[in-house]
This record gives C-alpha cells, structure tokens and sequence, in this order.
C-alpha cells in the first residue's frame, strides 16, 4: 500500500506560519543576528559563523562570516573579502533556495507541505517546531524545521542537506523596524577598493 500523503494543510502548522508573516509583513524593516552551524554527515565537521541581516520589503543583506550578499530585488551582489571578489547576477526569487526574505515571509504554501511537529526546547527556548518538506525534488536539502517563539517570532530552525549535512541557525537580536536606509541594499564599488567585479547577467 502506498503510504498516506501528508496533508498539504495542517491547520495548527499553517496558523502559526500565517502569524509570522503577518507580523514581518506588517513590519517596514527589520534587524537581526544570526548564527550558523554545519555538521557534517558523519557528524565531525563542525564549523560555526556569526553574521546579521538586514530586510526592507523584499530588499536584504546578510553579512556572514567573509561574504556578504545584498539584494536591491533586481540584483544580487555576492562579496567574498578574501578574494576582494563581487559576483554580480540578477535577482530570480524563484531560484533562491533558502533568503531572509523567504524564511521570515509567507513562502511556504507554494513551495513546502507542513506539519506541527510540537513544543520543543530550542537555545533554551519554549518553542512551537514546525516541519517544512519541499515539493519539488529539485532543493538541496530534504527538509527544514523552523522553530517559532511565543511572539510569533522565527528564532532559528535546522536545515537538512539531502548530502548529509546539516545546518542550525539562530537568530536573537531581532529589532522590528530597524532605521536601515535604502543605500544599505545595493552594492557600492568605491567603498571597496580595487574589488574585482564578476558580472554574471
């Protein structure tokens, strides 16, 4: 017997989603920090960064570790300060994989069937843990669990790589209608210098 498909609704999973977006929607920006960090399949490698993001609508820019990336939602500026090297490519939201602009806004109905999974103690939290799979076969990763605070807050989650790999973010620090400027969102070479520019459009 094939097995049961998972409902495309589950009501206590879609209510709390439906209050997150609704309270980033109704915000004009947003700050945060966030941490990452990967294991690897078999659980050694562990490797952890710090970084914060930015939003305004569909505008953002995550700092993470050496690497930037900034999106006006035209163009996409990848800055990795090793290489003093911007990849430039134009903004496709529908090939984004995982963006702040996804995570903490309403992305899911298209892309992921849902499911409660529960309280759970998340970074000594008391949060709601819900289950995303994605539909299409075509993501990298397999499955995403988002945790939600009491104040319908996204606090962090774990991304499952469908290699293994996983990762777990944090986010504290969350400052709704941070003072972001609209220049924050777009890249600016003179403030770089002698940044090489690789222009992918």
């Amino acid at each position: 017997m094939a097995e049961p498909v998972i409902a495309q609704t589950d009501s206590k999973a879609k209510a709390i989603l439906e209050s997150v977006s609704k309270k980033i929607n109704g915000l004009k920006s947003l700050k945060a920090n966030f941490a990452l960090h990967l294991m690897s399949a078999n659980g050694k490698t562990k490797q952890s960064k710090k970084g914060t993001f930015f939003m305004k609508g569909e505008k953002y820019r995550v700092a993470l570790g050496d690497q930037e990336i900034i999106c006006d939602n035209k163009t996409v500026w990848t800055y990795v300060k090793a290489a003093n090297e911007v990849q430039v490519s134009n903004y496709n939201p529908n090939e984004q994989t995982i963006s702040p602009t996804k995570l903490f806004t309403n992305f899911y109905d298209k892309e992921y069937k849902y499911k409660y999974m529960g309280t759970k103690t998340f970074n000594g939290k008391s949060v709601d843990m819900i289950e995303l799979l994605p539909l299409t076969k075509g993501k990298q990763f397999s499955k995403v669990e988002l945790a939600v605070d009491k104040s319908n807050t996204i606090v962090g989650g774990n991304v499952f790589e469908k290699n293994g790999n996983q990762y777990r973010y944090e986010v504290s620090g969350f400052t709704p209608n941070a003072n972001v400027s609209d220049a924050l969102f777009s890249f600016d070479a003179k403030k770089y210098p002698g940044v090489e520019v690789v222009d992918l459009r």
